[in-house]
């Protein structure tokens, strides 16, 4: 990545992390009244799209890109560590067949997709963003995953859509206690339950950002272990001693913790333009989801305001 990053005055690309709020979706909304035709809850579906139409009136991008997880045990991570989220429960038929609606309504509105079997939706975002940035575009990465701010850089900003904050790469110290550029090495060190990642036993994330604000990287950390038993820091002999000893555990949490920047994004093209959504396949989409009047209504006026978008083939 291009350490200078972009300008805070130049096009933004949304990327959005759909799975967060697919998720959030099902799980504050009751499946009761919500379901196809084929008698599937279809709640998770409706939660999604309330929260796309937000976002789509709210900002009228003209550069989107809504990232899918599809890569729930397929990831290459779990080659390099089967552990990795095995704490998690594999998602639901249920959930699944939902995961799929929503990626076809997002193509009927003209959005570009990422999904990949063997990327997360944090790769594909983060390999997005470096190809956007090339042509002179920022980021405005739509999660509150704490992970994707290690990809912020001046100019990009990281928005959590539910709670309407905003943040740059100067403002990640403060909300996490370490930089930007330190967050893949901070899990590296304190490790991550979310994800099943270990870390180094014994070192907390208090440790970990002392540690990373005297040394400045894991890498140098790594090298100088001898100096950290005589760091004004509780316990910095058996510090020291676990990072010895867990030196390869380290550096393989830092593997699973770094997103990664060059994963292939199928049919998907920089910068991402918007294109026209389909009306007749936005209107079978609503019918075979049931969605309400007022639904409706927002689908048509969305599609009749991307006047900027680029025409369909």
């Amino acid at each position: 990545m291009d350490s200078a990053g972009v300008s805070a005055a130049a096009p933004p690309l949304y990327l959005v992390d759909a799975s967060l709020y697919v998720f959030r979706a099902w799980h504050s909304m009751p499946a009761d009244g919500f379901h196809d035709a084929d008698g599937w809850p279809t709640n998770a579906v409706h939660g999604f799209a309330r929260f796309l139409l937000d976002l789509l009136e709210r900002e009228r991008p003209r550069h989107i890109a809504i990232a899918f997880d599809e890569a729930l045990d397929s990831c290459f991570r779990n080659a390099l560590y089967p552990a990795y989220k095995a704490n998690r429960a594999p998602a639901p038929a249920e959930l699944k067949r939902q995961f799929a609606y929503c990626k076809s309504l997002c193509a009927a509105l003209g959005l570009s997709i990422l999904a990949h079997r063997e990327y997360e939706a944090d790769d594909l975002i983060g390999s997005a963003l470096v190809l956007a940035r090339g042509e002179g575009y920022r980021g405005v990465i739509v999660s509150a995953d704490k992970d994707l701010s290690q990809l912020l850089e001046d100019g990009d900003e990281q928005w959590d859509y539910a709670r309407d904050q905003r943040w740059g790469a100067a403002g990640v110290k403060a909300r996490q206690g370490v930089h930007a550029h330190q967050v893949a090495d901070f899990l590296a060190l304190c490790g991550d339950a979310v994800d099943n990642i270990p870390g180094v036993p014994g070192i907390g994330g208090k440790t970990a950002a002392v540690l990373l604000a005297h040394f400045g990287s894991l890498d140098i950390l790594l090298e100088r272990i001898d100096e950290v038993a005589f760091l004004r820091l509780r316990g910095a002999a058996q510090v020291a001693a676990r990072l010895r000893e867990h030196r390869g555990q380290a550096l393989l949490c830092r593997q699973l913790s770094t997103i990664s920047c060059d994963a292939p994004l199928v049919d998907a093209v920089p910068p991402f333009a918007r294109a026209l959504p389909d009306p007749g396949a936005v209107s079978a989409f609503a019918d075979a989801l049931g969605f309400g009047p007022m639904t409706r209504r927002r689908l048509d006026a969305v599609g009749d305001s991307t006047t900027t978008a680029t025409p369909r083939g």
